[in-house]
């Protein structure tokens, strides 16, 4: 039992270490709790395209001090209500959406849309769901039964050919699908790829990430693929509950904020319903 612990943490650490440069999440808030010092949330439009979030009189502002204004009103409207659920004390730490929003306008990496990118796309050479191990044999078919499907259906959809390897330096990539993988992010507007990048992030997977937001699987679901490995072992030699419930929540709440993001900064927001991203 020892030893198969250890192979399975250890590849999980060399797939945490090779995607460390690259893992890097900026959270531009704040997680000192102040009370509240509001009463009313509402929104404004300004200009065509742009609308902003007040608290009473005083516009909300972003981390770097500047307004803080969202591209849509889907966007300001979900903002405000993170903003107007606060109870006495404002949590921020748990406003995922409002800081998705300040690393998009702050930009405090000032890193441009290719580079962006291109940390997705790192994210590919070790995704989670392509890196497996051949033993024990039960996880072997797990994994088999849980992870096969989603590379079935993105090398399907987006014409790509990503397999998955036992091998310690993981499976080759295609150059032909590095370049359709970052064709695909390329359309995606400067904001849209801040949820794109959270969300693989979050899941460390970008096969994952392609599904969610695509809708061919919900947040429950990719969280749990994500973490199928553990699961495997809570499964066999439970877990901390209280611990394990909470990592569960959080992974959940980050994962639905940052796919959630995406939608709600393109034209398709209006067509999303509740049921379909939770």
């Amino acid at each position: 039992m020892n030893t198969m612990l250890g192979t399975m943490l250890g590849a999980k650490c060399l797939r945490l270490q090779r995607g460390l440069p690259f893992f890097t999440q900026q959270r531009w808030h704040s997680f000192r709790e102040r009370k509240r010092f509001y009463k009313n949330v509402s929104i404004s439009q300004i200009g065509s395209n742009k609308f902003e979030v007040n608290l009473d009189k005083r516009k909300l502002r972003t981390p770097l001090g500047n307004i803080f204004t969202v591209p849509t009103e889907p966007l300001a409207i979900a903002v405000a209500t993170e903003w107007d659920a606060q109870k006495e004390i404002i949590k921020q730490h748990t406003m995922h959406l409002t800081s998705l929003c300040n690393t998009a306008q702050d930009n405090p990496s000032m890193r441009a849309k290719d580079k962006v990118v291109r940390g997705i796309l790192h994210f590919l050479d070790t995704d989670t769901i392509c890196y497996r191990l051949n033993e024990p044999v039960e996880l072997v078919q797990f994994q088999t039964a849980e992870w096969d499907p989603m590379l079935e259906w993105i090398n399907k959809k987006y014409d790509t050919e990503i397999t998955s390897s036992t091998s310690i330096v993981g499976p080759q990539i295609p150059d032909s699908t590095k370049e359709m993988i970052t064709k695909h992010l390329s359309t995606r507007s400067d904001w849209a790829l801040v949820g794109y990048e959270n969300t693989v992030q979050c899941l460390k997977s970008v096969v994952l990430a392609f599904a969610l937001i695509d809708r061919e699987i919900t947040v429950e679901r990719a969280v749990d693929l994500s973490n199928l490995e553990l699961n495997y072992q809570v499964q066999r030699w439970g877990n901390v509950e209280w611990s394990h419930d909470i990592e569960y929540a959080d992974s959940k709440a980050r994962v639905a904020a940052a796919s959630l993001f995406v939608h709600l900064v393109t034209e398709q927001t209006k067509k999303i319903s509740k049921s379909s991203l939770l």
